[in-house]
């Protein structure tokens, strides 16, 4: 298996990795990075801002660093894909989670995959920790999706704050994503309340969006809904929640 022995961004860890296991392309290493953490219990209010977040990141020749986990890790990588970096906490010939398979896959073959771990590593709950310093430190910008009091996303955020990264929220009411709503009120996290404008701080859009996209172009000369779906299944709603398409009933329009 490819390992990498040094990657710049990690030095500035106590206890950066002595080696990286890879799959995939290295050159994203070279993207300007954004990292998106949070629950794997996420809401669907969640879910869809943060697929319009990596997206908007993407189109901007962002790279969106997350840790492959179920909710917003696999959701951050689905909207960015395939301008993403997935840091795993085993061994890259295991697939973990197994629900994320397809994405994980996707990932190996057109993003990059990075672990510390050797082949047939297990996960183990004290890998997540140590896994997730490295998406921190990673990037240049560290946004919490949502977050309980006590979870590993906090401590992501704590550690962004240790580094000097910059850590964003995204807005929610009250009494949903506590961890979050505390660190915005502790003035210890800065609120995206624009997607379009926090994104710009990363990237500008040099061309148009719809170029080149497979969906896009295939709704341009057939309108139906059910074709559409039979030929791309879920990633035609995931362009609804990004506000690419709008679906009418049994037709679909471009917006």
């Amino acid at each position: 298996m490819n390992t990498i022995d040094n990657i710049d961004a990690l030095n500035k860890l106590q206890n950066p990795p002595k080696k990286l296991f890879f799959k995939g392309n290295l050159e994203f290493l070279n993207m300007l990075k954004v990292s998106i953490v949070g629950s794997r219990k996420m809401s669907f209010y969640t879910k869809s801002l943060v697929l319009q977040l990596s997206s908007a990141l993407s189109k901007r020749g962002v790279c969106v660093v997350s840790g492959g986990a179920l909710g917003v890790d696999i959701t951050a990588h689905k909207g960015a894909f395939p301008n993403t970096i997935a840091v795993f906490a085993n061994g890259l010939d295991i697939i973990y989670p197994k629900t994320n398979e397809k994405n994980i896959k996707e990932i190996y073959e057109n993003s990059l995959a990075l672990s510390e771990y050797e082949p047939k590593t297990r996960p183990l709950r004290h890998h997540f920790l140590q896994r997730n310093r490295i998406v921190v430190a990673l990037s240049e910008a560290l946004v919490v999706a949502q977050a309980e009091l006590r979870s590993g996303s906090l401590q992501s955020a704590r550690l962004a704050m240790e580094l000097g990264i910059p850590v964003y929220v995204l807005p929610h009411q009250i009494n949903e994503s506590i961890g979050t709503n505390e660190l915005l009120a502790t003035k210890k996290a800065n609120l995206i309340y624009n997607i379009d404008k926090f994104a710009d701080k990363f990237g500008n859009l040099s061309h148009i969006e719809n170029d080149n996209d497979e969906v896009i172009e295939f709704i341009k000369t057939n309108s139906s809904f059910n074709d559409a779906h039979l030929k791309f299944g879920d990633l035609v709603y995931e362009y609804e929640l990004q506000g690419k398409i709008e679906i009418l009933g049994s037709r679909i329009v471009i917006k």
